[in-house]
């Protein structure tokens, strides 16, 4: 809640005109006090759950519904589904959802509720003035490193004998990933993994907004990682060292024995530490298999 009752009392604290997204903050945020503005996270984490895997959901299900001509005429599997064999039935996308969906609200919704005193303890602010795009792009990349590396060692350890079979077990009953089962987890492990998440904004803490803008960053890496697709026009290509669906789609279809491609954002911890060799392998496999084809294709062209 901020303490001021007019745009002149913010301004005259400010120093200066405010911007126009500022003038919506405060409009927005002046009389609702700052534990339900930090509550938040749960309705804008339900929402994106919900909307955001759904495009490629309904994509893969029409595919599945239609005539195998018809579709690979709307998405050609081969090309850009990293697991074509695997096709999932309505049914089993809704129990995802569902399932997903409830241990989300039981244990982010609840986490939300006592963790408030911790946010405001390490700093994360709601008044004025916002903090500028440099501010938050540097933010964002603090975070993401942080949340990369912590991450990694933990999924290392939810890779242990214990714990695989008491907890992390449940994230891995699908082995062909796909974005409504990015957050697919027990409960345990939702909360456990909002330490690296929340790690970040801790050292390096920030305004309300970035703070929602983190975590919507954060699950949309996760759906894309999840996504099982592997698209040549996806702009996170772009990004250094990014791993990507492909990245994380072998770590899943190994299962349960993976010792590899732990990283769930870079890949550089898994190339320092050496859990990459056997996706590299993976890869090289692949490779050598398309040049033998490529060159029994040239032979039969008489190339």
């Amino acid at each position: 809640m901020l303490p001021y009752a007019t745009a002149a009392e913010a301004e005259a604290a400010l120093g200066r005109a405010m911007t126009r997204a500022e003038a919506a903050w405060l409009r927005y945020s002046a009389f609702v006090p700052d534990h339900l503005l930090y509550c938040h996270n749960v309705a804008i984490l339900l929402i994106l759950y919900t909307i955001a895997p759904l495009p490629l959901a309904l994509l893969e299900l029409r595919a599945r519904a239609a005539p195998d001509g018809v579709a690979a005429a709307v998405m050609r599997p081969s090309t850009y589904k990293l697991q074509p064999r695997a096709q999932l039935s309505p049914a089993a996308f809704l129990r995802c959802y569902l399932d997903t969906g409830r241990v989300l609200l039981l244990t982010v919704g609840a986490l939300s509720l006592v963790s408030y005193p911790v946010v405001k303890m390490v700093g994360i602010r709601t008044g004025l003035p916002l903090p500028s795009a440099g501010e938050v792009a540097a933010q964002m990349l603090v975070y993401l490193l942080v949340e990369d590396y912590l991450g990694y060692w933990i999924h290392r350890l939810l890779h242990t004998r214990w714990g695989y079979h008491n907890i992390h077990r449940v994230h891995h009953e699908f082995t062909a990933p796909f974005g409504y089962a990015a957050p697919y987890a027990h409960w345990a492990e939702v909360l456990i993994l909002g330490v690296p998440a929340f790690t970040g904004p801790a050292i390096v803490p920030c305004h309300m907004t970035t703070l929602w803008l983190w975590f919507v960053l954060r699950h949309l890496e996760a759906i894309d990682i999840h996504s099982g697709f592997n698209f040549p026009f996806n702009p996170t290509k772009l990004i250094p060292f990014y791993g990507g669906a492909d990245h994380h789609d072998y770590h899943h279809r190994v299962g349960g024995q993976s010792q590899s491609n732990f990283s769930s954002v870079f890949t550089f911890c898994d190339y320092l530490y050496g859990t990459d060799k056997g996706y590299r392998y993976h890869k090289a496999s692949l490779e050598k298999g398309l040049l033998k084809g490529d060159n029994k294709t040239k032979l039969l062209k008489g190339v």
